[in-house]
């Protein structure tokens, strides 16, 4: 085992803290990109009951997310949920699922920061190096990105609180560009823009029910680094839900605030039509620019809250004997899974040499494996809801067992959107190799993880198996 435990993390977090790290990390770039988008396909009104639709999805899972980390707040949170319902080889399909998924989204935001830049400084590109899935890859854009990787990982490798004091200035400013955007709207919205309200019927809502999954993921991030939060454990379940709800109304409000900005044709026809609807509010170039900026606060959030949540949860595997111990180390001075850091970070330097395209390729196939794991922690909720009746939970999610189970059938009817045939179908062959060359190395751990059944002591059993080999 690493030199360290698990008690050697340092509760430091607090209620600001945590709520930035799980609302920063809901809140990435797709809100800028695609809400031209969704207002061309299901209208203004129809793209806000879509999130909120939405919303109520994700709401079912997050109640029972936040009473499984009520009753166990360790770090990994999902690992040791499914550890303790369903054992030692499940957790670590869940575990694995959920690592390419957050790991996907930090990769992909090394990507989606320089191409950020590039629309502020379209003359940027200089160097070209190579072409990869018809994306020309430049010096210049990937400097920016493996710049940022750098800096992103220094800031979580030295420590969780400078991590989590860098994601509240940031959720800071996301908060004061969605006032622009609400200030904006009252003073220079105009309601008749937003005819149609709604456009493509039920289709058209689909399109954008089927995003946002993608668009909310986040929220789980609190139970990663439940074991750095210092609040009441009733506390920690209660805070994952109103980042949820959070959420929920910022995605509305976009719609809505820039549905009033431009009618849909001009919007439909814009490359970011969130930047170009708020300097039509305002009638301002500059407002558009402090939109894109806002943009780039929600990569660096989005960033900062999965680098926290990855690296927690490579390590909580190691210490469970699932992956080497290497990953298993905590800093002797910073308290943080140094190692895991590193892992994260490199690959996330490594991520802009192969352009946008193909890391749009890994984060849909992250995507589904992040839904898979949220049905699973759903059904772990509702198995230890009928084994372990009598187990402390500081938060209950009222519905009890009922809630657990609409939960796993509106997750598993997410997850059926992305099989082929489907709205959300990943694209084949190349998403779908994503998965099988992610699971053919999963399976390389998983049979070596011993088989060890559901249980409290789940863990210590897995250990002492380890031992015995």
């Amino acid at each position: 085992m690493g030199s360290e435990s698990k008690t050697d993390l340092i509760r430091v977090l607090g209620h600001r803290d945590a709520l930035a790290v799980a609302f920063g990390a809901m809140i990435g770039f797709g809100w800028i990109v695609l809400t031209g988008t969704f207002l061309e396909s299901a209208g203004t009104l129809g793209a806000a009951l879509a999130f909120v639709l939405g919303g109520v999805v994700i709401a079912f899972i997050g109640l029972t997310y936040a009473e499984l980390v009520s009753a166990m707040p360790s770090v990994g949170g999902e690992h040791n949920y499914v550890m303790r319902a369903m054992g030692s080889r499940p957790a670590f399909v869940t575990s694995w699922a959920l690592v390419l998924g957050y790991i996907s989204v930090v990769a992909f935001e090394a990507v989606a920061l320089p191409e950020t830049v590039l629309y502020l400084f379209p003359d940027m590109q200089v160097g070209k190096l190579w072409t990869v899935a018809g994306y020309e890859v430049y010096l210049s854009w990937v400097a920016v990105g493996v710049g940022a990787s750098v800096v992103m990982t220094l800031i979580n490798y030295v420590g969780v609180r400078p991590a989590a004091v860098f994601q509240t200035v940031a959720v800071l400013f996301l908060g004061a560009v969605g006032v622009a955007l609400l200030l904006g709207s009252a003073v220079g919205g105009d309601t008749g823009h937003m005819s149609p309200l709604f456009t493509g019927g039920a289709a058209g809502l689909i399109s954008v029910l089927v995003a946002t999954p993608f668009l909310f993921v986040g929220f789980d991030v609190i139970p990663q680094s439940a074991e750095e939060i210092n609040l009441p454990y009733r506390k920690i379940g209660q805070l994952l839900l109103v980042s949820i709800a959070l959420a929920v109304f910022w995605y509305v409000l976009i719609m809505i605030t820039v549905g009033m900005s431009m009618p849909a044709t001009e919007l439909a026809g814009s490359d970011l039509a969130a930047a170009d609807g708020m300097a039509a509010l305002w009638g301002s170039d500059l407002m558009g620019t402090i939109l894109v900026l806002g943009g780039i606060a929600g990569i660096l959030t989005s960033w900062n809250g999965f680098l926290i949540g990855a690296s927690r949860l490579i390590y909580a595997m190691a210490q469970s004997g699932m992956l080497p111990w290497w990953f298993g180390e905590l800093h002797p001075k910073y308290r943080t899974p140094s190692h895991a850091l590193i892992f994260i970070g490199g690959l996330s330097v490594l991520a802009p040499l192969f352009g946008r395209q193909t890391l749009v390729w890994m984060v849909d196939a992250g995507g589904l494996s992040i839904i898979v794991a949220w049905v699973v922690v759903a059904l772990s909720f509702v198995i230890l809801r009928r084994r372990e009746p009598t187990m402390e939970r500081p938060f209950r999610a009222p519905g009890g067992q009922a809630t657990g189970v609409i939960a796993v059938v509106l997750g598993v009817s997410l997850g059926v959107l992305f099989l082929p045939g489907m709205p959300a179908a990943l694209i084949w062959p190349y998403e779908w190799l994503v998965i099988g060359l992610w699971w053919l190395v999963g399976v390389a751990f998983l049979v070596r993880v011993p088989r060890v059944g559901p249980g409290a002591d789940a863990e210590d059993r897995v250990l002492a198996a380890l031992r015995g080999r």
